[in-house]
């Protein structure tokens, strides 16, 4: 067994980790300089970039209904930090400097969170559905993603009316493991949200109408027996397509993963490819220039 890290020893070893992460984490943002987006519009920009909605009450296992009740609330709590926000030409959007830290006293209430590779519980737990929902919608255009973290080393639950291809969520821990995004166009863009009784609702707005359209894919998608563990593979590609012409512009490995699989494989409705078949994406799937396109990967868990 290697040498443990300090905030490993104890919980309170732990909690004095966290706190160093926090605060250098907020010394570097001041020493940087960085022109975050604050301002929000009155009115929403004219033009539609991308617009999607997820389901606020999933099916997770046995994770506790409660869980998904108190997210609902800790998102409604969140929304209107985000909602109308304007990221400017050189603004920096940044999930937790407009949302700031979730507190009990702020009304945040305890939901599911991911921990040491497994759920848990803690204040404010499911708000990286909150990112999941502007990671989707920022892929879909041409912000920079600057700081982007995602547990894709573990698939935790089974897929219940699943949206979007496996592996395109966020995680996020205040204030340390960030969402953000830069813009390095001439446009202005705005993030639109808000909740229904089901869903949490998006809409990614720009003030000029964008020349290109973008597409995310899902390619060779399986599950592969690996010894004793099954693991789910898959690649994430994004396209960029003139809008006039329709024709492709480039072509970008968004993300690959190959996650673990921790809940019963029985619950697998996907045939399992035998651990000899390495099969992976066909040789005409290239990879294209499309432009700038950052991913900041560190393997952390809420």
């Amino acid at each position: 067994m290697g040498r443990r890290l300090f905030g490993e020893i104890s919980p309170l070893t732990y909690k004095i980790a966290v706190q160093r992460q926090i605060a250098l984490r907020t010394v570097r943002d001041l020493v940087a300089g960085t022109r975050f987006a604050t301002s929000r519009g009155h009115d929403r920009l004219p033009v539609t970039v991308y617009r999607h909605k997820s389901l606020i009450r999933r099916k997770l296992g046995n994770v506790d209904a409660e869980l998904q009740e108190n997210k609902a609330v800790s998102l409604a709590i969140a929304a209107p930090h985000i909602d109308g926000v304007l990221v400017r030409p050189g603004e920096t959007f940044s999930f937790w400097h407009l949302v700031g830290r979730c507190t009990a006293r702020k009304g945040y209430r305890m939901g599911l969170t991911i921990n040491h590779s497994g759920p848990d519980s803690g204040i404010g737990g499911g708000m990286c559905q909150f990112t999941n929902l502007l990671h989707w919608m920022v892929l879909h255009s041409p912000l920079e993603i600057v700081e982007h973290h995602h547990h894709g080393e573990i698939d935790l639950f089974p897929d219940f009316n699943r949206q979007i291809p496996f592996g395109t969520g966020t995680s996020i821990v205040y204030n340390y493991l960030d969402y953000r995004v830069r813009n390095t166009t001439e446009n202005t863009f705005q993030f639109s949200v808000h909740l229904t009784d089901e869903h949490l609702c998006g809409e990614l707005r720009a003030a000029e109408p964008l020349p290109v359209k973008y597409h995310v894919k899902e390619q060779d998608a399986h599950f592969q027996a690996v010894g004793p563990d099954v693991y789910r593979r898959n690649r994430i590609y994004r396209s960029v397509r003139d809008r006039r012409t329709g024709n492709e512009l480039g072509r970008e490995l968004v993300v690959e993963n190959n996650a673990r699989v921790l809940y019963d494989h029985g619950l697998i409705k996907t045939p399992i490819r035998p651990a000899a078949d390495t099969t992976l994406v066909a040789e005409s799937d290239r990879t294209l220039p499309v432009g700038p396109y950052a991913r900041a990967d560190m393997h952390g868990s809420v």
